[in-house]
């Protein structure tokens, strides 16, 4: 069987009940699984996806639930601040290694864990040397070799590139891989733009009969201009969780420290993100236009105020241009 028909065999019976602090928004929506939920997280590279990711899994585990953190972005960034800063192996480059020795990958070579967490990454091809959606379709095609829809876990967490313009980043969405995204982003223009665009991947495929939801942001690097806040609202999708744009937080993940622990600090944080990711149904964003978008800033930050001038063909020369007189032969009429 191929990855795209993995959806198939991994995605658990819709549970019936969901939670009443997320029913009743963006539309008509699905419903949260009971069992399994396999949750595809996207964002503006560089946004926090893996900070995010890492410190909501560890949560996760200290509050006893089984939690598989899949990387499938490839600078296989995903666990590094899980495992403290340390390269996990990818799937790709060990199981070419493997292939090349004749051996088999087994599930020890790929998957490691931390305090309950199990973790890996599906890594990608060399800069320039293959396209890294192909690289995912490999990896889960091998992550179906290696026995994936038996594994009992309660929560698969996949960490994807943020744009989904290409087939393979978009696949959990357009095959049904997941049961829903949360899009991780903040208060500035590119960060809302690529969330954009998930809720307008997600609304397409539900459109060709796909069953992905948006079950919400995440607000990272909160610095309380609101922009981020107003995009939910306007969207239909609810906020999961507002980080602070603190120091305390910047430093602490600069040193691959997980900060979403029990007790501590930020854990009251993590606690509240991590019931929420779980209670969240699926629902229908409703996708802003380009200048809806731009209408969630001022003028002074997106530079509304400029006129589009049109070019000429003088401007592309660079100096004027004399008519030259057309060498076409015109007859007259017989």
């Amino acid at each position: 069987m191929t990855a795209l028909g993995l959806a198939k065999h991994i995605l658990p019976t819709p549970a019936q009940d969901r939670s009443d602090d997320f029913a009743g928004r963006g539309g008509s929506e699905g419903e949260a699984k009971k069992e399994t939920q396999i949750i595809a997280i996207y964002g503006k590279g560089g946004i926090g996806k893996s900070f995010t990711l890492a410190n909501l899994s560890y949560m996760m585990a200290q509050q006893g639930k089984r939690v598989l953190l899949i990387g499938c972005d490839p600078k296989s960034d995903t666990t590094s601040l899980l495992f403290g800063g340390r390269a996990c192996p990818t799937i790709i480059e060990t199981s070419t290694k493997k292939k090349l020795a004749g051996e088999d990958v087994k599930i020890g070579d790929v998957c490691y864990k931390r305090d309950g967490v199990f973790a890996m990454e599906l890594g990608g091809p060399e800069v320039g040397r293959g396209c890294g959606g192909r690289g995912i379709i490999h990896g889960f095609e091998l992550l179906e070799k290696l026995g994936f829809h038996d594994w009992g876990f309660d929560y698969v967490l996949l960490d994807f590139l943020g744009d989904v313009v290409c087939g393979g980043f978009g696949l959990p969405i357009a095959r049904d891989m997941c049961q829903k995204v949360i899009v991780v982003g903040s208060n500035d223009l590119q960060s809302l733009y690529v969330a954009n665009n998930v809720c307008s991947a997600v609304q397409y495929f539900r459109k060709l009969g796909g069953n992905v939801g948006v079950a919400g942001i995440v607000i990272n690097k909160d610095d309380g201009t609101g922009e981020a806040h107003a995009f939910a609202k306007a969207v239909g999708i609810p906020v999961l969780a507002a980080i602070p744009a603190d120091d305390d937080i910047r430093k602490k993940s600069a040193n691959y420290q997980i900060i979403g622990r029990p007790g501590d600090r930020w854990g009251p944080l993590f606690e509240t993100l991590a019931a929420n990711v779980g209670l969240a149904p699926p629902v229908h964003p409703s996708p802003l236009s380009p200048d809806d978008l731009l209408g969630l800033f001022s003028g002074e930050t997106v530079g509304r105020d400029v006129l589009l001038q049109p070019a000429s063909l003088e401007d592309m020369c660079g100096r004027a241009l004399i008519e030259k007189p057309s060498l076409e032969v015109i007859y007259d009429k017989a």
